[in-house]
């Protein structure tokens, strides 16, 4: 049995990590469900267990959580003091690296890892509000007046809490550069001839007001860089900031302390003129330039998740409800199953759902990535953010908030964005050893420089050290793969092609061996009866028979029988001792005598016998595609229902396609030989398996996967569940079950076979930007620190300034993201 509880307290999927470890010690629990977003658990347990149990449990973790009943109650908050929901984000925050995973934050200070800005996760529902624009406290979630003013209530703009983000940087840039720009001068105006300055001021005087121009860059506009630093050596996990914070910190350090204190230096620190060489400026504009580089940063990571804010904005945030007293404009929140919703030309759909009365044409490219309206009559399925063409209808409402499918590819391209590709074990091993090897090499060259380099060797040790510290950028490797990934992902989800997580995604572009099911995958799903022949010239009766037989089965050949019996007004009758045999058919009672419907393998199991001249007439049907299920009655086939299911335009050409890229194509099918080479051969496909059952399928991956072969499945049904679960890529077709897309690692919305050649067209170009952005990384590294530690003095006499060196790290991770974002514009 399933219950509900809530704990308000958890902030993180660290929380929740630790809470389900908790309540798992507990052995009548058998799985534990936790929505964060929500604050939900939902508990599988053998017994309902009581509050105070669940309790003792957690604080036995040391876990300070209260858990409660979960409650139903909803509140509708009319206030005018309510504060402005922020629609662009949930208030939930992750680090763009992922360097925890899926951890996410409470707040948007900086990742507790790498140190960068976090950012916030898109709300998947959108709210409209209405303020009053003399008086901005007025917030309603209604059209309506104002209380104070009697003025209309205007719809709010909602708040993008990036842009936000965006622009506190940005002021902080631009105080950053009203100081750093005059620390500049003051500092290159020494190295003048005939200093001019010199004529207002003393040097130590002007060195004061350096410092002076230098302390709000440090304390105020990049003091967030040094925060990080400190708190990423507290826990050890040391990132760019505190290489940032170590460098600049100890130039700040040093120049204040030879200002002050000029003599406690030895000589080598000091210039002609007998003063200490201060480096307020490289301070002040380092620390600019880093800032720079998080602006930069902040302005296109936006961009990367671009595809799920477009997605975020398919849903409406209003509908109109049909009633007994006429058309109500609603809320989508309002929305309840089995409601009656007018959609306009022109309107958004509001849920999922089925046209009741009308017909229209239906713009689904958002879902599907397919330009062409789909033509949709009374009956059909509509979905959630698709648009409405050129005629009013009603649909009933079938699927409301998270369960449509509109909520499910913006929560499935969430979890993808956040899921860790395996090729990012080499970065994370490369992570792990980075700034402590950074740290050492800076702490060599300035021995080396003080020992070897000429005078002042100190300052050009101390100089070279600096540069060390400030051009390694770890944050370049962190953001290579999951950059890329996020980008992908989203790439993928705008033209039809839904991935589950980043491990698929790298999969996909290895895979050689494609298997593939025939009926919904290959075909269009859409059976239908072609004859229905009876030995005794009976076909009404036996029509009457299969048709009742077929009523109590799910499979798309069973409901095409129906349907057909339907059309022919016959009606069906009670069935006994129903039984559903996977791969093979169904059996039953009817007036005593049992019927039998299914294939060959349904006859052996049953040793009913069937006449030549009634197998050569089935043998023909076969040969021209067609689908035959031999109809029994007791220990004889009577006759039989021949079955058509066209094959999607699409197939033969990405068959085509895939077996051009080098991938084996294999069709695995249930149907007979016959049915599957009339397939085949309309394919040009060489390889295919007939009369499989499920179990068949499993254990030809299996045999694959022990070749060394890497496998992807392509299914739609529940009975290719497990061998879409063995494969190292299961491919679920759209159109197809629930289990079978929960069984898959990527789902293709259309459901056919040319949006297998796009993931595979995906997979090769991310993984090819993900290996530029870690070339690139690993060589501005490899190349960077070497010079900045002056390698390139003895040859060229030439080294690298400090500032120099901020401006190539500030624009290296910049260069990964852009690289990364390349990926918009390919063509899938």
């Amino acid at each position: 049995m399933k219950h509900s509880y809530q704990i308000l307290d958890m902030s993180c999927a660290g929380c929740s990590d630790s809470v389900k470890k908790a309540l798992l010690t507990l052995t009548d629990i058998n799985k534990i469900d936790i929505d964060l977003t929500h604050k939900t658990v939902v508990i599988d347990a053998n017994i309902q267990l009581s509050l105070d149990t669940l309790q003792q449990a957690l604080l036995a973790a040391g876990l300070h959580y209260t858990i409660t009943a979960k409650s139903h109650n909803t509140c509708s908050h009319h206030d005018s003091k309510q504060q402005k929901i922020d629609q662009h984000g949930n208030g939930v925050f992750y680090c763009p690296m992922f360097c925890e995973g899926d951890k996410t934050y409470p707040t948007q200070s900086g990742c507790p890892v790498c140190g960068m800005d976090l950012l916030e996760q898109p709300s998947a529902t959108q709210t409209r509000q209405f303020g009053c624009p003399m008086h901005p406290d007025i917030i309603k979630d209604e059209a309506g007046s104002c209380m104070i003013c009697g003025m209309d209530l205007v719809v709010l703009e909602p708040e993008d809490t990036e842009q936000k983000a965006y622009q506190v940087l940005l002021k902080k840039m631009q105080l950053s550069i009203a100081f750093a720009l005059p620390v500049f001068i003051i500092a290159m105006a020494d190295l003048a001839p005939n200093n001019p300055l010199d004529s207002v001021m003393s040097g130590q005087a002007w060195g004061f007001v350096q410092l002076i121009l230098t302390m709000p860059i440090v304390f105020w506009t990049c003091w967030m860089f040094f925060e990080r630093a400190y708190q990423s050596i507290l826990t050890w996990n040391l990132n760019m900031f505190t290489l940032v914070g170590i460098g600049t910190g100890i130039a700040f350090m040093f120049s204040v302390v030879g200002l002050f204190f000029p003599d406690i230096f030895p000589d080598d620190f000091k210039s002609e003129s007998g003063s200490v060489l201060l480096y307020f400026e490289a301070t002040a504009v380092i620390l600019t330039l880093v800032l720079l580089g998080q602006l930069l940063e902040a302005k296109v990571h936006g961009q990367t998740s671009t595809a799920l804010k477009e997605l975020l904005k398919l849903a409406p945030s209003e509908a109109t409800l049909v009633t007994d007293d006429g058309d109500v404009t609603v809320s989508i929140h309002e929305i309840k199953v089995g409601d009656l919703l007018r959609v306009k030309p022109g309107d958004k759909i509001a849920v999922d759902g089925v046209i009741r009365q009308g017909q229209s044409s239906i713009d689904e490219s958002m879902i599907s990535g397919e330009p062409i309206p789909v033509d949709k009559i009374q009956g059909d399925l509509v979905i959630a953010g698709t648009i409405n063409s050129n005629q009013s209808f009603v649909m009933q409402a079938q699927k409301i908030g998270s369960e449509t499918l509109l909520s499910q590819i913006i929560q499935m391209v969430k979890d993808a964005s956040r899921s860790r590709a395996p090729i990012q074990k080499l970065v994370d091993t490369v992570a792990g050893y980075f700034v402590p090897v950074v740290v050492l090499v800076a702490v060599v060259t300035f021995s080396i420089w003080a020992v070897f380099g000429p005078e002042p060797a100190m300052v050009y040790g101390f100089v070279n050290a600096v540069s060390v510290l400030i051009i390694a950028c770890p944050c370049a490797l962190g953001l290579a793969t999951p950059m890329s990934v996020m980008v992908g992902v989203g790439k993928g989800a705008q033209s039809g092609v839904l991935i589950k997580d980043a491990e698929s995604l790298e999969v996909m572009n290895k895979v050689d061996v494609l298997i593939t099911d025939k009926t919904g995958t290959i075909t269009e799903g859409k059976p239908s009866v072609d004859t229905i022949f009876s030995s005794t010239g009976n076909e009404a009766d036996l029509l009457q028979k299969v048709a009742s037989l077929n009523q109590y089965s799910e499979h798309p050949l069973a409901k095409a029988v129906v349907h057909y019996a339907q059309e022919k007004n016959s009606k069906l009758i009670e069935v006994n001792d129903f039984k559903a045999i996977p791969g093979k058919g169904v059996i039953g009672t009817i007036d005593q005598q049992q019927i039998t419907l299914g294939n060959s393998a349904l006859l052996d199991a049953y040793n009913i016998n069937i006449a030549n001249d009634l197998n050569e007439k089935i043998v023909q049907a076969q040969k021209q595609g067609k689908t035959v299920s031999y109809i029994g009655i007791d220990n004889e086939v009577l006759g039989y229902v021949a079955i058509s299911d066209k094959i999607k335009s699409s197939s033969k050409k990405a068959i085509a396609d895939l077996m051009a890229q080098g991938v084996q194509v294999i069709m695995m099918t249930g149907d007979n030989k016959n049915t599957a080479q009339s397939v085949a051969d309309a394919l040009n496909l060489v390889e295919f398996e007939a009369s499989c059952l499920p179990e068949d399928k499993l254990k030809k991956i299996k045999q694959l996967q022990a070749q060394n072969k890497v496998v992807a499945m392509a299914g739609d049904g529940v009975n290719d569940s497990p061998a879409l679960a063995q494969s190292n890529v299961g491919i679920a077709m759209g159109t197809g079950t629930d289990v079978a897309i929960e069984s898959a690692q990527i789902t293709l919305i259309k459901g056919d076979l040319d949006g297998i050649v796009k993931a595979k067209k995906l997979s090769y170009a991310v993984m090819k930007n993900i290996k530029q952005n870690l070339f690139f990384a690993f060589a501005y590294n490899i190349l960077g620190v070497p010079i900045a530690a002056g390698i390139l003095f003895p040859v060229f006499g030439i080294f690298l300034s400090p500032m120099i060196a901020a401006t190539a790290m500030s624009f290296s991770s910049v260069s990964v993201i852009v690289n990364a974002l390349r990926l918009r514009k390919i063509s899938l």
